[in-house]
């Protein structure tokens, strides 16, 4: 398969750039994995994130029922374009992903002007059974793409990406460890997430200098924890692993998220049973919960 992606990187005269963090899968078996993985079906909608030279590309356009292929790359676009040319579901987005509006740049849209027998319509509209995102993202821009899917809340069903291990290992980790911060939190409160491979770096070309590691995330209808205010509740979680080493009391003091004094929320941890001098990390998401919710009816009554 290396020699294949040689040959079609010097048919289409492509040099994988390091500013954007391309490194392209060579390996049959993780391909086979990721798309078993997927587990595609022809009424799904998938949405591909860097499908750089089309490798997933194929094997998601054969099985679903539309694919949206999304590449900042133009040189690369050029290039899929020739690769997927026989694919009549597959629609190539020359864009950056996190400058999109996943639910109205491309589920609507898509949606909208589909005329495939190959999904549920209605009239000439495709209605997708379920929406997938897959993609092997950037090590560099992998939370803020991960985040913005999850925020935007498009009506994504299941996410599968390839990321950096060590992003793996915070996404998955647990109260109390050094991996567990506010992206432990956020993916956790979103989905349902857990990691599937990992994949080591020869697997791909160039080669990174990391593992990585490939994760899913299927998406929570109804989230595992009662919030009242989510912005509250996110604020206060970034301000507790803001400073790390602060203890929570005063991680949420200095934090200036809202005008509560050092006593009140003093009180408000002791009636919680958590202890002040805590650090975020041993927090569980339903504590945040619960602290978030408590401190959410106090400002209400203050009328703050």
């Amino acid at each position: 398969m290396e020699k294949d992606i040689r040959r079609l990187m010097e048919k289409y005269n492509i040099r994988p750039s390091k500013s954007w963090g391309q490194n392209f899968l060579v390996s049959k078996e993780v391909k086979a994995k990721i798309t078993e993985a997927s587990a595609v079906q022809k009424d799904d909608l998938v949405i591909e994130i860097g499908a750089g030279l089309g490798v997933l590309s194929k094997e998601l356009a054969a099985k679903a029922g539309r694919l949206v292929a999304i590449e900042i790359d133009k040189h690369l676009v050029s290039a899929l374009e020739g690769i997927l040319k026989d694919y009549k579901n597959v629609v190539i987005i020359n864009k950056d992903v996190l400058k999109l509006d996943i639910k109205n740049d491309i589920i609507r849209k898509v949606c909208g002007t589909a005329h495939e027998a190959n999904g549920i319509t209605k009239g000439d509209v495709f209605i997708p059974a379920c929406i997938k995102v897959v993609g092997n993202l950037p090590y560099y821009i992998t939370t803020p793409i991960i985040m913005k899917l999850l925020e935007e809340e498009p009506g994504i069903d299941e996410i599968i990406f390839m990321v950096q291990k060590e992003v793996a290992d915070r996404i998955l980790a647990k109260p109390g460890t050094k991996d567990y911060g506010s992206l432990s939190i956020a993916v956790q409160y979103y989905s349902q997430p857990e990691i599937l491979f990992d994949v080591p770096p020869f697997c791909f070309l160039p080669r990174p200098k990391v593992y990585s590691s490939v994760i899913r995330l299927i998406i929570n209808k109804i989230p595992p924890v009662h919030v009242v205010d989510k912005d509250l509740f996110f604020k206060i979680v970034r301000a507790s692993f803001g400073q790390r080493r602060k203890t929570l009391l005063n991680a949420l003091f200095n934090a200036n998220i809202f005008s509560l004094s050092k006593e009140e929320i003093k009180s408000i941890l002791k009636s919680l049973e958590i202890n002040e001098n805590m650090r975020g990390e041993n927090l569980s998401l339903i504590q945040f919960a619960q602290m978030s919710n408590v401190i959410s009816r106090k400002l209400n009554t203050l009328n703050i």
